[in-house]
């Protein structure tokens, strides 16, 4: 059986600005790396927490089939927002505990969409910390934000 590990990373250039993620994939067998990819994109106008999330989605997403995968990100927005605000988001259908829309609510949708289709566990990092992956998804962020910088 693989076992799937996706870094994740989103940047921002101001924030509001022009923003991207990136994701580094690898699945190993017998923790021998049989298979590494990369992917990363971004936007002219979005937030940091967006292009966070937004990796997340996207790692998800790049899965062909129902798979068991652990994300490493160094957000603590992510993070702790898929393992435990989103309960209470979803009781409340999308609105916090003061009444207003959850930021975001869109993406956090697909992602708890995705948590459905696969088995995912969650671990945070620490950002700029000499993780590898973490080095990699980061440098694919600012390689998918570059592309909307002027």
């Amino acid at each position: 059986m693989l076992e799937i590990t996706a870094y994740t990373d989103g940047a921002c250039s101001g924030n509001p600005g022009p923003g991207g993620w990136g994701v580094l994939l690898e699945a190993r067998k017998d923790g021998v790396l049989v298979r590494q990819r990369t992917l990363c994109g971004g936007a002219k106008a979005t937030t940091n927490n967006r292009m966070e999330l937004t990796a997340s989605v996207e790692a998800l997403r790049a899965l062909k089939r129902p798979s068991s995968i652990r994300i490493r990100t160094d957000s603590r927005y992510v993070s702790e927002g898929i393992t435990k605000w989103i309960h209470n988001w979803k009781k409340k259908n999308w609105k916090k505990g003061d009444g207003r829309p959850v930021i975001n609510a869109d993406l956090w949708k697909r992602l708890s969409d995705q948590c459905d289709y696969h088995d995912v566990s969650w671990q945070w990092v620490k950002g700029h910390s000499n993780v590898a992956g973490n080095e990699t998804a980061d440098e694919l962020a600012r390689e998918g934000m570059n592309r909307y910088l002027e």
